[in-house]
C-alpha cells in the first residue's frame, strides 16, 4: 500500500509525466462533488468535523486504496488535500465509528450520480479501436462480486447456487456495465443483487444508449425484447446470437453477409411486423469447441451476428465480424477493477446493501478517473491508453491523491 511521500518512477516517464493534479479531482471536480451532494440532498444543516464533501472524497479514496483501514485512507487523503476554509477543516483525528457513521450519512446516491455526470466518453475518433464507420465502439458486460456475508446483504443480494444444493460461501452483487472499447474507460452502469439477471439488470442500460456508438454484445444479451429496445435508441448494435435464431431470409448483400426479418416468439410474434437485420455468419478454426468461452458449442466454428447496420457500403461484414472481437476488451476492464484496483482485499468491505452499492459506485469513479489519466497518455505521450499499465498507473494514482491533488 502506497504511504506518504513515496514515489513510483515509470519508464520512460510518459505516464508519470501526464499527472499534474490529483487523478480523483481532475475527473470528478470539488464543484461537481458540491452539485451531487445538493442534488441528492446530503448538505449538513450544521457544521460537522466531516461534511459530504469530505466524506465523497473518502469513498473515493477507499476504492483508491481498496485495502487500507478507515484511519489509513482518510491519512492518504487528506494529506494531498487542502481543506477549505470554514468547516472543511483537516479530519485526521476522526474515529472509524465517526467515519462509518459519515458513510451512512452520505449513503449511495451521491456517488451514483457523480459517476452519471462524470463518466463522460474520452476516446477520439483518431485513436486506435475508438470507433468503427464513424460510430464510438462500447461494450456491454456483466460480472459479480463478492460482498461480505452479513444477514442483510444475504437476503438484499442473493447467492449463487453450487453443487449438491449448496450456495456460494458470500453473497454476490451484480454489475452490469458499458465501456469504451478502446480506452477501457467505463460509461454506464447498473448494480443489482445476484437474483436479478444480466439481461434484466440492462434494461435500464439499454435505454441509455445514444446515436452514434456502435454496443457490442455476447450471445447472452439477446432477447427479442431487449434488441428492439435497445435499437429504439438510435444506438447501433452488434451482438452475437445463438446459431439457432434462424431471422427469415430477406436479400443478399454479396460481401458475405444477408438481410433478415426477426420476429417475437409465440402467437403474438406472428402479428407483430417483424424486424430487420444484417446477419453475419463467419467461421473461426483454432481447434477448440468454445471460441468465445461463453458456452456456446462452437466445434464447428461457426458464428452468427446480427446488427443494425445494414447497408455494407457503411460497415463491411469483414470489419464488424473483426470489430465483434473488442467485445473482450471489457473483459479486461472487469479484471482491473476487480484484480487489481480492489487488490488483495477479495470481498467488498461494506456490511449493508447501502453501503456496498456507495462503495461499488466509488469503485466505478475511481477506475474512471484512472483511465481518464490513462488517456493523457494518447494526448502527451502518443501511446495506445489501452495498452498503457494499468498497474502503473494506479500506482500513480495513489501517489498523487496523497501529494497535493487536490486543491480548494
Amino acid at each position: 500500500m502506497a504511504r506518504v511521500g513515496q514515489g513510483t518512477a515509470v519508464p520512460g516517464g510518459q505516464l508519470a509525466d501526464s499527472v499534474s493534479v490529483g487523478v480523483l479531482e481532475k475527473a470528478f471536480s470539488r464543484a461537481l462533488v458540491d452539485e451531487v451532494i445538493d442534488a441528492c440532498g446530503r448538505r449538513e444543516q450544521r457544521v460537522r468535523a466531516l461534511p459530504a464533501r469530505v466524506m465523497a472524497y473518502f469513498c473515493l479514496g477507499l476504492a483508491l486504496w481498496s485495502d487500507g483501514s478507515y484511519e489509513d485512507v482518510l491519512g492518504m487523503v487528506s494529506s494531498g488535500l487542502v481543506w477549505a476554509q470554514g468547516g472543511d477543516g483537516p479530519p485526521q483525528m476522526a474515529s472509524k465509528v465517526a467515519l462509518f457513521k459519515a458513510r451512512v450519512r452520505l449513503g449511495p446516491e451521491p456517488l451514483e450520480m457523480l459517476f452519471r455526470r462524470g463518466a463522460v466518453p474520452i476516446g477520439k475518433p483518431d485513436w486506435d479501436d475508438c470507433f468503427l464507420g464513424g460510430r464510438r465502439l462500447l461494450a456491454i458486460d456483466g460480472t459479480t462480486m463478492d460482498v461480505p456475508d452479513t444477514t442483510a446483504n444475504d437476503e438484499h443480494f442473493g447467492r449463487a447456487g453450487v453443487s449438491k444444493g449448496e450456495r456460494s460461501a458470500f453473497p454476490l452483487a451484480r454489475l452490469v456495465a458499458v465501456a469504451e472499447c478502446g480506452t477501457h474507460a467505463i460509461l454506464d452502469a447498473e448494480i443489482g443483487p445476484y437474483t436479478t439477471s444480466e439481461v434484466g439488470l440492462s434494461k435500464g442500460l439499454v435505454d441509455r444508449f445514444t446515436p452514434g456508438s456502435l454496443v457490442i454484445a455476447d450471445r447472452g444479451f439477446y432477447g427479442y425484447d431487449l434488441w428492439v429496445r435497445a435499437a429504439a435508441t438510435g444506438a447501433d448494435l452488434l451482438w452475437r446470437v445463438k446459431k439457432n435464431l434462424k431471422p427469415v431470409f430477406v436479400e443478399d448483400l454479396g460481401d458475405g453477409s444477408w438481410l433478415g426479418e426477426i420476429r417475437r416468439g409465440g402467437r403474438a410474434g406472428r402479428k407483430a411486423n417483424p424486424v430487420r437485420v444484417r446477419v453475419i455468419d463467419y467461421n473461426v478454426d483454432n481447434g477448440t469447441p468454445d471460441d468465445a468461452g461463453d458456452g456456446d458449442d462452437n466445434s464447428d466454428g461457426g458464428f452468427r451476428l446480427i446488427t443494425t447496420v445494414l447497408d455494407p457500403a457503411d460497415i463491411d461484414a469483414g470489419d464488424l465480424a473483426a470489430a465483434y472481437w473488442q467485445r473482450w476488451e471489457i473483459e479486461t476492464v472487469f479484471d482491473e477493477l476487480k484484480t487489481h484496483q480492489r487488490g488483495a482485499r477479495g470481498v467488498l468491505r461494506s456490511k449493508s446493501p447501502d453501503l456496498v452499492h456507495q462503495e461499488l459506485w466509488a469503485m466505478l469513479c475511481c477506475h474512471y478517473a484512472i483511465r481518464l489519466m490513462m488517456a493523457d497518455v494518447e494526448v502527451n505521450g502518443g501511446r495506445d491508453p489501452d495498452r498503457v499499465s494499468f498497474v502503473a498507473a494506479l500506482r500513480i494514482a495513489r501517489d498523487t491523491a496523497q501529494q497535493g491533488g487536490f486543491s480548494p
